[in-house]
């Protein structure tokens, strides 16, 4: 009996142990992580891709999937993320998705980059004309630019296998391509209608590395895991909307002036302050034309010298029209994305101004008014003898009895009308009407 509950504890620990050593060997499903950038192009889009690698290297995926679709954004930011896809230890796959999407300028550049350029039906790419802060370019100028960019180009298309001819068709005559068209000219290596046939697609599949090694993608059942931009990287994503930082800055300044105008109110201070730094915050992301700063400068000062200076609106105009106008170059992207929209430019300019200048025309006017409390504010006025004065008496002005004196010695009746002159000691110093006209 002791023997076979003895065999029977010794089959239950093989048992145990065979089920052990199954489930360590059981192979581990491949991870494909999965980043989603359909923004401009801008600083905060580059730290989101690094960042995804990163991820990517820490649980080692097996392949990272950028869903992409941009207009395109600044040059120095693409670079940036095409050095982090070409060095990446984990093959990338940039797949321009869904359906209607595009990768224009900046966007072509990062698709021609991948391990695996991919586009989804109804989808386009190209146009990758490069354009320095939205601006004409000389003949010289504009040949180095386009030289520099086609190289650029070509260092990743042709060791990737790709048509080197087409694609600096898209940066020397700003072509753009179909899904059928690149793939057709070789720009890209599959069109895929969604992203679990393109995975399906690359299993097994070999993928040429930049640094001339091959690697054999092995996805069969993958687990997706899906990076998301952070909080922060959402609000400074916000932030870089120019318009966005234009109308930040705009209001920001309404209520710092407001609190300079009603001091110790606090709140529109402290509230004005934190989205002008905000607002400029957004604006250091972005390219700046440093003529406009001077622009918006001129503005606000002849704003203010309107409100000084009768110049018949000459000068509250012209500094309205200086707002407008540096407001409307202020962010001067290399794409329509990334600049100041004109009607927001018209709005907040012109709102700006003629706010503005209200508020200064009011402050002045009250600083030039007289003062309307205590008994300085009675110098001028009428008043009407309410007993004789001979020389003191008692006098009525603006519905109140005060006590008066008049500046010469003299005799008045009830009733005389007197020209307050004075005050001592709250006695009025008074003289007949008809002596100071």
């Amino acid at each position: 009996m002791k023997t076979a509950s003895k065999l029977s504890l010794l089959l239950m620990c093989v048992c145990y142990l065979s089920c052990v050593q199954l489930a360590y060997a059981a192979p581990e499903k491949p991870i494909v992580v999965r980043l989603v950038i359909h923004d401009t192009i801008q600083p905060v889009t580059a730290n989101y891709l690094q960042r995804g690698l990163r991820e990517a290297d820490r649980v080692h995926a097996a392949l990272v999937l950028i869903s992409l679709g941009t207009p395109g954004g600044l040059l120095e930011s693409t670079r940036v993320m095409v050095q982090a896809i070409e060095t990446s230890p984990i093959p990338v796959a940039i797949y321009i998705s869904p359906a209607g999407s595009r990768a224009g300028s900046a966007g072509f550049f990062l698709l021609e980059s991948a391990d695996v350029a991919a586009m989804a039906p109804g989808t386009n790419a190209g146009a990758a004309h490069p354009v320095i802060e939205g601006r004409q370019m000389d003949p010289i100028l504009k040949e180095k630019l386009e030289n520099d960019a086609a190289a650029f180009l070509r260092s990743c298309v042709g060791r990737r296998g790709r048509n080197v001819e087409a694609a600096e068709g898209a940066v020397r005559e700003s072509r753009s391509y179909s899904d059928t068209e690149a793939m057709s000219l070789k720009l890209i290596d599959v069109v895929a209608p969604d992203e679990a046939s393109l995975v399906t697609f690359l299993d097994g599949r070999e993928v040429h590395r930049l640094n001339g090694s091959r690697s054999i993608l092995r996805l069969g059942s993958v687990s997706f895991i899906t990076v998301l931009p952070s909080l922060r990287e959402r609000l400074l994503s916000k932030l870089a909307n120019p318009d966005l930082a234009v109308l930040l800055i705009v209001l920001g300044g309404l209520l710092v002036y407001l609190e300079f105008n009603v001091p110790g109110t606090i709140v529109p201070g402290s509230v004005g302050t934190l989205l002008i730094l905000l607002g400029f915050f957004g604006l250091n992301l972005l390219p700046i034309r440093h003529t406009a700063i001077l622009l918006l400068a001129a503005a606000v000062i002849m704003i203010i010298l309107e409100a000084k200076f009768a110049s018949h609106g000459i000068l509250g105009l012209a500094g309205i029209c200086s707002l407008v106008l540096g407001l409307a170059t202020l962010v001067d992207g290399p794409i329509p994305e990334q600049k100041v929209h004109l009607g927001i430019a018209l709005g907040a300019g012109i709102g700006f101004g003629v706010i503005s200048f209200g508020l200064a025309w009011i402050a002045l006017r009250a600083r030039r008014s007289k003062i309307l409390l205590g008994p300085s504010a009675l110098l001028g006025h009428i008043a009407i003898a309410q007993t004789p004065l001979s020389p003191t008496g008692q006098v009525e002005i603006r519905g109140e009895i005060w006590q008066a004196r008049l500046r010469r010695q003299a005799e008045l009746p009830v009733g005389t009308a007197v020209r307050v002159e004075g005050v001592e000691e709250l006695v009025l110093i008074v003289e007949p009407l008809h002596d100071t006209v």
